[in-house]
Order: C-alpha cells, then sequence, then structure tokens
C-alpha cells in the first residue's frame, strides 16, 4: 500500500512541529524519518498512523482519503520505542491480542490464532518463549515481540518509532540486519523514525532527513551521503571538516590554496564553506601539490582496520579529521606531534544562500 502526504502542517501551541510537508512513499518500500531530536519525525509518523490529526494537508493510502479515518480503521501496525507489551500477558498472549479483540465477524477461530502466532513466532525466532512474560525477556527479544505483534493483525502499513533506540549497540545491529531480512520477505510498506545516521544508512530504501519541521532532502542513502542537497544534511550524515574562504567564479580560495568548486562558477567573490569528510582528506609526509595544507598531528586514534587522525592546522589553529586504513597509516609512519600536509582529495562548497531554509 503506498502513502501519499500532501502539504500536512502541525503546530503546537507557538510551535511548529511540521511545515509543508510533501512526501510520497511508494508500496513496499521501507522508508526512514531521519532527523535530530524536534524535527518533526515522530509528529509525522503519529499523523500518518492517525494517533494525531494534521492542522492542515491530506493523508492518503493507495489514493484513499484517510485524513479523518480513525486510527483502528488505517490497518496500520505500531511499534514504539518502548515495545509497549502488557506486562500481564505472556509473549504469546501479547502476540494474540490484536487478534482477539477483533469484531466477532472478522475474528479468526481459536486455532487459527494458536497457528499465526505461533508462526509469527517462529519468524521473529521466538518460537521457545511463548510462555514467558516481558520482564524475562531481554530487550532485543521484547522488541520482537513488539514486532510479531504488530505482524499478527496484517497491517497494510507498518509504522516503528525509534525501534532500536533503547538497545544497546550490539543488540541494534543484529536487529537492524534482520529487520531489513523480515522487510524483503513481507514487502509491507513500513517508515521508520529514527536519529541513528548509521541505521537509516544501513537499513533504509530512502531517507527522508527532516529539519525544523521541514523536509531537508530525500533519497536512497547513496544520494543523501554522496550529494548532500544543504549543509543540514552533509553536517548530520556523519563527521566532516569545514573550510572557510571564498569563492570566485568556480574557485574557492582559502588562503595559500585554491580548490575547484565547479558548481559556483556563476558566483562572484562571496564568503564560502567547503565539507569534506574525513576519509576524504589525504595526509602528505611532504608536500606533493599546491592544494595541500600544513598541519600539526595532535591525536592518533585506532579502531579494528581504521586509523582516526586529528590534526590543527597551522596558521587557522581549526582541528581536522582524517581516516585512513591500517595499511596506509603504516607506510605514512607519522606521529603525534609532526607536521604534515592534508590534501581534500574530494570537497562540497555551500554559498550563504544554501543556508537559507
Amino acid at each position: 500500500m503506498s502513502i501519499q502526504i500532501h502539504n500536512v502542517w502541525k503546530q503546537y501551541g507557538t510551535f511548529q512541529a511540521l511545515q509543508e510537508i510533501n512526501l510520497e512513499i511508494p508500496k513496499g518500500e521501507l522508508v526512514a524519518l531521519l532527523g535530530p531530536s524536534g524535527s518533526g519525525k515522530t509528529t509525522l509518523l503519529r499523523i500518518i498512523a492517525g494517533l494525531e490529526q494534521a492542522d492542515q494537508g491530506s493523508i492518503l493510502f493507495d489514493g484513499e482519503d484517510l485524513t479523518h479515518t480513525h486510527v483502528k480503521n488505517r490497518q496500520v501496525g505500531f511499534v514504539f520505542q518502548h515495545y509497549a507489551l502488557f506486562k500481564h500477558m505472556n509473549v504469546f498472549e501479547n502476540v494474540a491480542f490484536g487478534l482477539k479483540v477483533r469484531k466477532k465477524k472478522l475474528r479468526p477461530s481459536p486455532a487459527e490464532i494458536e497457528e499465526k502466532v505461533l508462526e509469527l513466532l517462529r519468524l521473529v525466532k521466538m518460537d521457545g518463549f511463548a510462555a514467558r512474560y516481558p520482564a524475562q525477556l531481554s530487550g532485543g527479544q521484547r522488541q520482537r515481540v513488539a514486532l510479531a505483534r504488530a505482524l499478527a493483525v496484517e497491517p497494510k502499513i507498518l509504522l516503528l518509532d525509534e525501534p532500536f533506540g533503547a538497545l544497546d549497540a550490539k543488540v541494534r545491529k543484529e536487529l537492524r540486519r534482520w529487520l531489513r531480512k523480515l522487510h524483503d520477505e513481507f514487502h509491507i510498506t513500513s517508515v521508520f523514525v529514527t536519529h541513528d545516521q548509521e541505521e537509516a544508512l544501513d537499513v533504509a530504501d530512502r531517507i527522508v532527513v527532516m529539519n525544523e519541521g521541514h523536509i531537508e532532502q530525500m533519497g536512497t542513502p547513496e544520494d543523501v551521503y554522496d550529494n548532500p542537497a544543504s549543509p543540514f544534511v552533509y553536517d548530520f550524515l556523519g563527521n566532516v571538516n569545514l573550510f572557510h574562504g571564498r569563492v570566485h567564479k568556480g574557485k574557492l580560495n582559502l588562503g595559500s590554496i585554491e580548490l575547484e568548486a565547479p558548481e559556483h562558477t556563476h558566483v562572484s567573490d562571496t564568503d564560502a564553506i567547503a565539507y569534506v569528510r574525513p576519509h576524504q582528506l589525504s595526509i602528505e609526509r611532504t608536500k606533493q601539490s599546491e592544494d595541500a595544507i600544513q598541519a600539526r598531528v595532535t591525536y592518533i586514534h585506532a579502531v579494528g582496520p581504521v586509523v582516526y587522525i586529528e590534526l590543527q592546522r597551522l596558521g587557522t589553529g581549526e582541528y581536522l579529521e582524517a581516516e585512513v586504513g591500517k595499511e596506509q597509516f603504516a607506510q605514512l609512519h607519522v606521529r603525534a606531534g609532526e607536521v604534515v600536509y592534508v590534501r581534500p582529495k574530494e570537497v562540497k562548497v555551500f554559498v550563504p544562500e544554501d543556508f537559507v531554509i
């Protein structure tokens, strides 16, 4: 089932939670609403579910206007961050609940309910825990039960609000992989809210980056990461180095060096900021090119196959971050305190008008 969101606005008192949201989610797609706290992503999810009403705009499922349709008639499954399991019910009863409370003419027989619940518990790898109570489960296990309960009613749309936010990093990674696999099997149109960039990039078919109640950018994980549409998106999706300078007809001047900025050939003598990700910053022991910047190594930290190098630019005092592989680091053989040359391999240049919402 596809979702169409047209010109949705929502305000709480003087706080504008959402403004002019237009979004189309194709059938079977797994979409992440990504953004910092207060960006409006949970409000939008709740409006899609029918748990909140928009002040303006419309929500359509497969072209049918459900803007004023009650949540119980929207055929959505909802998974919350803190599981929301019934503590007095065991795992089987929790998953069966949505089926048992259906109107009599729509309610499956006890045998059909049992078959459905056991099938779902096998699917989420919880079939050996049917008689246990939520208090006897780990956080990851509870979230699997919550997802099985949401799937039990055969929703047309699955909505997840920070589903793995309360779990530790290792369990989150495992469940992300599992959710992706589950989605590929079920092909349910799914929307999940997260502020975790890695989670969104890892799981989603498409990412909707939100900021201060509006959509900054929509696209595939590769698209939003490699081609950010605004400084906010670039900064929010991973670490970044900033180089302040002036751009003139496609050239960015950073004092002693000049970088290419072909997207700004029409700009004349304007302040600009170049954004460079740590892995796009090369380090040289000696100056190999005119666009190299002198910097002092201040800190080196190795994590697995990646070495993180912190540097301080000479002259300006600005701190920079670089990422290199262990083999490359061994060849560089740099130590804290040494002066080296850094060179941006790729840059994305923004001028003041790019910062305006």
